[in-house]
């Protein structure tokens, strides 16, 4: 039975990180365009709530500097998954555009995710409820013209 890991290594903190790798009929990943960007009084709540349901914690969600991973059940333990599988995966960046703000530029949902009813709006807007948000009232980043040709 596949936990959803990659086989990269543990992170840091001793776990493996969640994958999106799995290339699979079911899975689903859209990239954010524009990007989503969290406002820094939202990002604080969010990143607070995050933490307060971490798998660690008893929670479902599972966060790292440039994702956040939801599970469909809490893990039995803080070093074991247990049965519980990866429902999908918010990638994001911190401090950016400005240092206390977050961007979502892709998510993911699974092969699981997407049996259970999750799409790739109810994740991100799962997490974003977290800071009163939802992805489509959430502030976007700024799209600019691509640069012109270079030319001898």
């Amino acid at each position: 039975m596949s936990d959803g890991f990659t086989t990269r290594g543990n992170a840091p903190d001793g776990f493996p990180p969640p994958g999106d790798e799995v290339f699979d009929e079911g899975v689903v990943t859209e990239v954010i365009r524009p990007a989503a960007i969290i406002p820094e009084e939202a990002a604080r709540a969010i990143l607070v709530e995050l933490s307060l349901r971490d798998v660690r914690n008893g929670g479902t969600w599972r966060s790292d500097p440039s994702r956040w991973a939801l599970y469909d059940a809490p893990w039995p333990s803080a070093a074991d998954q247990g049965g519980a599988q990866l429902v999908g995966t918010i990638q994001v960046a911190y401090s950016t555009p400005t240092r206390y703000e977050i961007t979502i530029y892709r998510a993911t949902v699974t092969r699981t995710g997407t049996e259970i009813g999750w799409t790739v709006t109810t994740l991100c807007d799962e997490a974003l409820g977290f800071g009163h948000l939802d992805l489509a009232t959430c502030p976007r980043a700024a799209m600019n013209e691509p640069p012109k040709p270079f030319r001898f």
